[in-house]
């Protein structure tokens, strides 16, 4: 995997993981984490985020800390505070939200 270093609101910042994949039926599933050395006001950790899930245009699940907004996610169209407790928490917890959304 190659890794990038970029400026993310004149900081700089280390990509820990990026994946994007289109599934058969073009639902897309996209997820990207940054360590940065400052957390994104108002959080308290290190890690700029950005998880989603998206079906025929449609955001159905996502997973992001905006700064302002701080750690939430959207589900089905609604947006609730997230704990962010780890990357690979987080992970875990987005794989189960879409797996709980995916058509059998």
């Amino acid at each position: 995997m190659t890794s990038y270093v970029v400026i993310i609101a004149n900081m700089p910042a280390q990509l820990i993981t990026r994946f994007k994949d289109i599934t058969p039926d073009g639902a897309i599933l996209e997820v990207v984490v940054w360590k940065v050395p400052a957390p994104v006001p108002p959080t308290e950790h290190g890690y700029k985020y950005s998880a989603v899930y998206v079906v025929n245009g449609v955001r159905v699940v996502g997973f992001d800390n905006e700064r302002g907004k701080g750690d939430h996610c959207h589900l089905d169209g609604a947006e609730v505070p997230y704990a962010f407790t780890s990357v690979a928490q987080l992970i875990e917890d987005f794989i189960a939200a879409v797996a709980a959304r995916r058509e059998p």
